[in-house]
């Protein structure tokens, strides 16, 4: 690609069209952008500050044409598309910015289906704090850990990337994410439910994050060893590369069922959901792992962490068994990955207070204590309402779901929330519906369940409840008789200044 040449942007108001006109721009190419939207309405028209780029905000001129060598449109304007008939230009596509500009440091990922967001933002932070500066996707109220992002993202300026790595259920997008960034190493938190209406079975989506393996080939992968699917999926997809396992020395608090890679369902002595001790007569079993955390002190927030090597002490200051795997698997990742020693890695540790949305404790009304949680999936809520039981005692929960996997997913999550609450909230329509049904089956429970009645509110994305349906599920919370309400679910996070206007 010439720098001599001049680049024009369509759409640089989206994701992919705003990174792109950035990478661009940082590699020292002429870059002019154009959006339909006026820049009042660009959502990241702040991303684009100090970059010197002209854009022509509201409507495409001539002008935007005769200036430009070349066009890139967003992948998603139709060939048909007005701005692209006035086009006299040649059009370069995404995959051409992608396979003309590689990223130009080492990238390390993370996936799974929870602790993605903490894990990653953990390892950033680290990394800043010992001078290591990450490439940032800069989009201000995105998470952009799936599609095109992560791949942009590697691009951006940095010393090294660390990108987390998800998927809306949809085969390939992990992969791609891998194979276009040229990851050299990767972290799997866990690979618990998730996605099912899209993919059908666990397995199915399994093989999904699988493709963070398959495609990291012969690079270094740290895995919590507790887990069976991600240690069936690395035998299954015979990786070449490094592992390096972790896990957790902890009395398993439950006994849950989960299916192994080869189809057999095998029982689990869980530490948390889906991850402990397990054997499978395919001969898959829990490995002596490479680091393990013990005498877990949640209270104290403190354990050992014993690696091939030493021992080191940590202290953190987030709370829940969950984290401590977390924890573990970062600093793996930080000490290989990084290069950094473990005594360059612990303050920051002990320092972290977690991720806005990650049992966030918002404020206190009214003599009640409220907190928030992401939580949006059986295994994460199971997880994270565990935890809560263990530290604070009895709490009522306000459910904002609606799973990803459908009505199984909505019914898994409510029998966490029954299992773990005095009290239960259901605030979006799909926990309602699941309410109803649950009462129906056992009348008893209406001493436990409060909700108004069910609302005509459709999930927009993956927010699963309407502000009102939250303000209302708060305000019935409110007159129970509970010192702690927890809200679950992305929407409660997205809303949570409601819980400051009570």
């Amino acid at each position: 690609m010439n720098k001599d040449k001049t680049f024009g942007i369509i759409g640089v108001c989206g994701a992919n069209g705003n990174l792109i006109a950035r990478i661009l721009k940082q590699r020292g190419y002429n870059v002019i952008g154009t959006d339909v939207a006026f820049k009042k309405d660009c959502r990241f028209a702040k991303s684009l500050d100090g970059y010197d780029i002209d854009v022509f905000y509201g409507k495409t001129p001539d002008t935007f044409f005769k200036k430009v060598d070349y066009v890139i449109p967003p992948a998603s304007l139709p060939k048909d598309a007005d701005v692209i008939k006035r086009c006299t230009k040649p059009i370069l596509e995404l995959n051409d910015v992608i396979e003309n500009i590689k990223a130009d440091k080492d990238v390390f990922g993370i996936t799974g289906t929870n602790g993605k967001t903490t894990s990653t933002t953990l390892l950033k932070k680290i990394a800043y704090d010992n001078g290591i500066k990450p490439s940032e996707h800069g989009l201000e109220g995105m998470q952009g850990n799936a599609e095109f992002i992560p791949i942009l993202q590697s691009r951006l300026e940095g010393d090294v990337g660390i990108l987390e790595v998800g998927t809306f259920g949809v085969p390939g997008t992990v992969g791609r994410i891998v194979k276009n960034t040229s990851m050299k190493g990767g972290l799997i938190t866990n690979i618990t439910p998730d996605h099912l209406n899209d993919l059908g079975s666990f397995i199915d989506y399994a093989n999904v994050k699988g493709e963070f393996i398959s495609e990291l080939n012969e690079g270094t992968l740290i895995v919590n060893g507790h887990d069976p699917t991600i240690m069936g999926l690395i035998r299954e997809l015979d990786f070449k590369g490094e592992v390096i396992t972790f896990g957790v020395d902890e009395t398993p608090q439950s006994v849950g069922t989960k299916e192994c890679v080869c189809g057999r369902e095998i029982n689990v002595k869980e530490i948390i959901s889906g991850c402990g001790y397990y054997f499978c007569k395919c001969g898959l079993t829990t490995p002596q792992v490479d680091y393990i955390a013990t005498n877990v002190d949640l209270k104290n927030r403190t354990f050992d962490l014993h690696t091939p090597d030493e021992k080191l002490e940590v202290k953190m200051s987030i709370d829940g068994l969950h984290n401590v795997y977390n924890i573990v698997g970062v600093i793996i990742a930080a000490h290989k990955f990084l290069k950094l020693p473990y005594e360059k890695i612990l303050p920051t540790i002990e320092s972290f207070t977690g991720v806005s949305g990650r049992m966030e404790e918002i404020t206190k009304v009214r003599g009640k204590d409220f907190f928030v949680d992401y939580a949006h999936n059986p295994a994460g809520v199971e997880t994270v309402l565990r935890e809560f039981q263990k530290l604070f005692g009895d709490f009522t929960c306000v459910i904002t779901v609606s799973s990803e996997s459908g009505h199984i997913g909505d019914s898994n999550i409510f029998e966490s929330v029954l299992k773990f609450s005095k009290f239960v909230v259901p605030a979006s329509s799909a926990s309602k519906k699941i309410a109803i049904e649950f009462l129906d089956e056992n009348p008893s429970l209406t001493d436990r369940i409060f909700f108004n009645n069910i609302g005509n509110f459709k999930k927009t994305g993956t927010v699963g409840a309407s502000e009102e349906e939250f303000r209302d599920g708060l305000k019935i919370a409110m007159n129970l008789d509970c010192e702690m309400v927890i809200s679950i679910g992305e929407a409660c996070v997205k809303y949570k200044s409601i819980i400051h206007n009570l």
